[in-house]
């Protein structure tokens, strides 16, 4: 099965800057509005380490993903990979883990928190109407401005990336003239099993990379700009954590429970006043479009690629005439989120998405070491990742103490929801052969 990209009808206009920035907005979400307290009050001061650490596993399956997508260069991100090293089955249970259980139900929740935090200024919001009108305007846009074209769409994401950081930014930078040097010391490590759990909170934290690579194909020259991008896109999220942990934690010490649903808010409260909050608020929304719009861009393109390879129906895989952008998979997984955020049904799903995306990174992990085995020529050659399988031994690890985390209603949901796209595979192959 060649690694090569095919004539997909894609453009490639994706760059090392636009796959930096939307790895950047997929990863810093809403959860960083509330993550500074929640380490905090668990570990204290010495909760740096802790992003240390997650970073640290985290960035060994980074970059057996920058290894892999440097090699498959066909559209659909984990999906193709998997699909590449093990053949369709195990990349359509991939494709359903990814896009419904952690895609879909993660744009879903973000719309809802949205809509949540406009409640604060017009309690309009709570009417079930007037949120779903505004989830539909909200979507359409997405989906409108993802069709008219790629470039168009990675422009888009770079401008909400950058506006989302300018006011984390504006904490960091003024915000280390109102730290006291006291609330940075701690007096006790903290046990083993409390360290796990926080870090268990920290590493989804980080989660969220792997949803740009959805575009993969249609990513200027792979080779470089894969590797490059997830490891700008990495260092830029690490950096930003420990600055807004390190703020948080040295302005707010103690203090810091009593402001646990929003320690930056109040952070930023204590810099410039009350209005700091409001820019907290909009900052926060934002965040979560941003993260939606990005799923948008990049999700629908292993629904195309899934409909080229004859396992999804063949409409999801036509690519507009004007705009080469595959549309009709672009329309039909924002009308999926549409639903989701409407029916409130991603609060009793939201079960399967932690065991999801691991299964989701273990899978591509173990799909980098088998094509690490079919030979390259010397114009083929592609990034690898150091220290031969030293990183993705690393990375198995992580996520195999990840998994024992996982309560049996997880485990057993998830299984349940893996039987049942098993279903779906066979049930199509047989429809497929009766044609």
């Amino acid at each position: 099965m060649s690694t090569a990209s095919a004539d997909e009808g894609l453009k490639r206009v994706v760059g090392v800057s636009g796959l930096t920035l939307s790895i950047v907005n997929g990863v810093i979400g809403a959860g960083i509005f509330a993550l500074p307290a929640i380490v905090s009050i668990a570990m204290g001061a010495f909760g740096i380490f802790g992003y240390i650490f997650c970073s640290l596993l985290l960035a060994s399956i980074m970059l057996c993903y920058a290894e892999i997508g440097s090699r498959v260069t066909s559209s659909g991100g984990s999906y193709a990979y998997v699909e590449n090293a093990f053949g369709n089955l195990p990349g359509f249970i991939i494709n359903g883990l990814y896009f419904f259980g952690w895609g879909i139900l993660g744009s879903a929740a973000m719309m809802n928190i949205i809509a949540d935090a406009l409640t604060i200024v017009s309690p309009a919001f709570l009417n079930p109407l007037i949120r779903g009108l505004f989830f539909f305007i909200l979507i359409g846009l997405m989906v409108v401005i993802n069709i008219r074209g790629t470039k168009q769409a990675i422009r888009f994401v770079k401008l909400i990336s950058l506006l989302k950081l300018f006011p984390l930014l504006g904490i960091i930078i003024f915000g280390f003239s109102h730290i006291k040097i006291g609330n940075l010391h701690w007096e006790n490590i903290p046990s083993l099993k409390t360290f796990s759990d926080t870090a268990l909170v920290l590493f989804f934290a980080f989660a969220g990379f792997e949803t740009s690579l959805g575009v993969s194909g249609e990513l200027k020259n792979p080779k470089r700009t894969v590797p490059l991008g997830i490891f700008l896109g990495g260092t830029i999220v690490l950096i930003v954590y420990l600055l807004l942990q390190t703020i948080t934690q040295g302005i707010l010490g103690a203090e810091i429970a009593t402001y646990k649903d929003a320690p930056l808010a109040a952070v930023a409260e204590k810099i410039i006043g009350p209005v700091g909050t409001t820019i907290l608020l909009f900052t926060a929304g934002l965040s979560c479009f941003g993260c939606v719009t990005a799923d948008v861009m990049a999700t629908p393109r292993s629904l195309f690629a899934c409909a080229n390879d004859g396992m999804f129906p063949k409409f999801l895989g036509k690519v507009h005439p004007k705009f080469a952008t595959p549309y009709l998979a672009i329309i039909t997984y924002g009308s999926l989120i549409f639903i989701f955020s409407i029916s409130g049904g991603f609060k009793q799903l939201a079960i399967l998405a932690s065991a999801a995306i691991l299964l989701v990174y273990l899978t591509v992990i173990l799909a980098t070491i088998k094509l690490r085995k079919k030979k390259q020529t010397a114009a083929e050659k592609t990034f690898q990742a150091p220290g031969g399988l030293l990183v993705p031994f690393i990375g198995i690890a992580a996520i195999a103490w990840l998994l024992t985390s996982l309560n049996k209603w997880e485990i057993l949901s998830t299984i349940i929801f893996i039987g049942i796209i098993c279903g779906i595979y066979f049930a199509m192959k047989w429809m497929k052969s009766k044609s």
